[in-house]
């Protein structure tokens, strides 16, 4: 670098008469450093070391190096090392510290171990420089051995010391060695250093330990802002939303604590996560007040927190008030619109970005592919994708998995496939689970077993979300034997089975048909929360068992457990089962009055099937007419069975009429009438509703039955002739009809023929007889 250059750069601006002497020239590079003004002082530095005899002073070059700390300027820092080692200058200690304290924080620990190496002397300074660096820049391991070489060479920490070495611990995820370190602190007289205890504030919330992270906050005397920020923060990162509001309210009690904008973020977010506006109003208006509304940090969590609470105006308006946005501020506007299901919104704020020359990052990508969830929005879907692979962010798996999972809500099942198999062998879990749970809602459970076979051939190791989709398939797929299999696969890898994962292998087992099963898990379990007693009160429910799941439900209520909607759908179940038409009416009216539930559709076509069965047909019909829903085929369905049963023509012409108002094309209805007409032996009506439905060209959906045997699933559809044993199941099957026909309920094997002409399909039960 040229004399003319130097000079222009720096000398111009500053008085040349502070550079005649050394001493001058000394001072006025230390007071520039002093004075924060970095640049100018490296600038002084360039000029000045071309003049062979400039002296520089030990004082001086301490200040340089703090300067290229604080600019983080690797370059520089190693000039002015350069210029003692060229000036044949032995720096003392204190220098030495001040090289490892630069090389350090600029992320040159390799430069740093070198200086330290060498020193002829170390003191606290010099080891605490080493093990803030390694921490620092995540090599956490050399910190931990760096500090116990320490603590061999007899140099006692400090509390700077203690506070670099617990930060290390946090990155090492063991809390045995933060806890040992907590120990340490104590037992060297350092429990009072406020640096140490912040330290330990932090590493606890880390750990999710909220307990001991908030034992050391109270027993520290004299808490600074960053005690206080450190705790509103830990307790709002763990989800305890209300103690990290009641710790600000505290800290803001006393008077004497300007809240920074680190503090404002957490407890925006805890406002947020609690959707209390009223709460996060008062913490705005707090911020106007400090002045801070117009940061970057304070601004994005002020949109944050409105969009959460559903106010995108508000959200945009603390969007637009931030000073000097950058791209995680560009990202929450953009997710606050694409979460709240604002497509063109996200995306003109994502065009805007561009045009603003901010570069997208992955965060951005993934925030705006969750807008596209319906497939009139696959379009633009697709034209993200686009731009994905131009400009190389499907480097990032991330990014892909949320690719994938677009274009499954989007029902493109082709792509969300094309895109996992293009992975190769990058997948990662996330992948996994994702393609797992799209077969899962697709009701493609057979392809579920396949793809966890091949992810147990990879290097990626289960968790519960898998777990869950595997457990759902067996239950979709009434596959008892493949359920098991799963249970057995968990026990044998010595996966921990929580609570919610026992409640997915009762609700498994249960649906599977294996109540046994069910219930020894059910009496295993140490606690059993809500879940744990709907999934089996409705398996007992569901398979007959009305009685059981009554005694269950009082259980329940005597273990001061209150119920969800889930149990009332057992509970109603069990009562049309066993007949208690009262119980079960007073049960569905106590869901609102006395458990604060709505009850659903699902819970009003209970009370159908329960009056229904009871042989209440007409309250049947006006309990539907009456209900807040609108009724679908299936309740109609269900009190037109009870009018066959009943041989209740008037009511059964009546409800055929609504069935077909709603489906034109539904062929049950036609079918059950018929039985109500073949009971009362009105054989011409039977005759002249079958013309109808020829003439209105209502086609029977050909039914299907399956029964698994042994692993392998066969299914039988109506006049199945692919069966590789069908002569032998048509045999049994005709000698069935005949041993049928000799009940009461079935007066002749003329009738028999006449119901099977208008629907009556053959079950997989007696098919798979043969089979076996």
């Amino acid at each position: 670098m040229s004399m003319a250059t130097l000079a222009n750069r720096a000398c111009r601006p500053i008085a040349l008469a502070n550079f005649r002497t050394d001493q001058s020239s000394n001072d006025h590079i230390s007071s520039l450093c002093k004075q924060k003004l970095f640049k100018a002082a490296m600038d002084g530095f360039d000029f000045l070391r071309e003049r062979t005899n400039f002296q520089v002073k030990p004082s001086t070059y301490a200040h340089l190096f703090s300067a290229c700390s604080s600019l983080r300027s690797l370059e520089e820092g190693r000039r002015v090392h350069e210029h003692i080692l060229a000036s044949n200058y032995h720096p003392d200690m204190i220098l030495c510290n001040h090289i490892l304290n630069m090389y350090g924080k600029c992320g040159s620990l390799e430069d740093a171990r070198k200086v330290f190496d060498k020193m002829p002397e170390r003191n606290v300074v010099s080891w605490t420089s080493m093990i803030a660096g390694y921490s620092q820049t995540g090599q956490e391991n050399e910190a931990i051995k760096m500090y116990c070489e320490m603590r061999l060479s007899g140099i006692m920490p400090d509390q700077f010391t203690f506070g670099s070495i617990i930060r290390a611990s946090s990155g090492m995820n063991s809390i045995e060695l933060g806890r040992q370190l907590h120990a340490n602190v104590i037992k060297l007289s350092s429990g009072s250093h406020l640096i140490a205890q912040n330290a330990l504030i932090t590493m606890y919330t880390n750990f999710g330990k909220i307990s001991e992270a908030s034992l050391v906050f109270f027993s520290i005397r004299t808490k600074d802002l960053i005690s206080w920020s450190s705790m509103i923060s830990g307790f709002s990162q763990l989800g305890y939303e209300q103690e990290s509001l009641a710790c600000f309210k505290k800290m803001f009690s006393y008077g004497t604590y300007n809240p920074n904008e680190f503090i404002f973020g957490s407890i925006l977010s805890a406002c947020g996560n609690l959707l209390h506006p009223e709460y996060g109003k008062q913490i705005h208006a707090i911020s106007i007040k400090h002045r801070l509304q117009n940061d970057t940090f304070v601004g994005c969590s002020l949109s944050d927190m409105y969009a959460r609470f559903g106010f995108l105006n508000s959200a945009k308006t603390a969007f637009c008030q931030i000073e000097n946005p950058d791209v995680v501020s560009w990202n929450t506007i953009i997710a606050g619109f694409a979460y709240s299901g604002y497509v063109n919104e996200a995306v003109f704020y994502f065009s805007k970005m561009r045009n603003m020359g901010f570069k997208p990052d992955d965060i951005t990508l993934r925030s705006l592919l969750c807008a596209f969830t319906t497939p009139s929005t696959l379009h633009q879907g697709k034209q993200l994708h686009s731009y994905v692979t131009k400009t190389g962010l499907d480097i990032h798996i991330s990014v892909c998995n949320t690719l994938l999972s677009m274009y499954a809500k989007c029902s493109d099942l082709d792509n969300a496939f094309q895109i996992f198999n293009d992975l190769e062998n990058n997948k990662d879990l996330v992948s996994w689970n994702t393609i797992l749970t799209i077969c899962i809602q697709n009701k493609q459970s057979e392809k579920v077993f396949k793809l966890f076979r091949l992810l147990v051939l990879s290097n990626n190791k289960p968790d519960h979300v898998t777990f869950a989709s595997l457990l759902v398939g067996c239950r979709e797929l009434a596959s008892l034997k493949t359920g098991e299999q799963v249970h057995c696969f968990i026990i044998k890898t010595g996966f921990e089975v929580d609570i919610c994962m026992t409640n997915g292998l009762i609700d498994m087992y249960t649906k599977c048909g294996s109540l046994l099963n069910g219930r020894k898990l059910f009496d295993y379990m140490c606690y059993h929360d809500v879940f744990s007693w709907s999934s089996l009160i409705l398996g007992y429910a569901q398979f007959g068992y009305g009685n059981e799941a009554l005694d269950l439900f009082k259980q329940m209520r005597d273990s001061r457990v209150d119920p969800n909607g889930v149990t009332f759908v057992g509970v109603l179940t069990a009562c049309s089962h066993v007949g208690l038409i009262k119980e079960g009416l007073e049960l569905f009216n106590s869901m609102e009055t006395k458990h604060g539930i709505m009850p659903t559709r699902e819970h009003y076509a209970c009370v159908v099937d329960l009056l229904a069965r009871g042989g209440l047909i007409k309250e049947a019909e006006t309990f539907i007419d009456r209900m807040p829903y609108d009724p679908d085929v299936v309740m109609w369905k269900t009190v037109l069975a009870a009018c066959k049963t009943c041989n209740n023509v008037e009511i059964g012409e009546r409800v055929v009429e609504k069935i077909l108002r709603i489906d034109p094309g539904n062929y049950t209805g036609y079918v059950l009438l018929c039985g109500i007409y073949a009971g009362l032996g009105k054989w011409k009506e039977v005759g002249e509703l079958r013309r109808l439905m020829k003439e209105k060209g209502v086609g029977k959906v050909p039914g299907q039955s399956w029964i698994e045997i042994e692993g392998l699933v066969h299914v039988f559809c109506v006049e199945d002739v692919l069966h590789n044993k069908r002569d032998k199941i048509y045999r049994v099957l005709d000698e069935l009809w005949l041993h049928m026909s000799s009940f009461d309920k079935v007066e002749s094997v003329n009738e028999l023929n006449e119901m099977e002409q208008v629907g009556i399909e053959p079950r997989a039960t007696p098919l798979g007889i043969v089979v076996v």
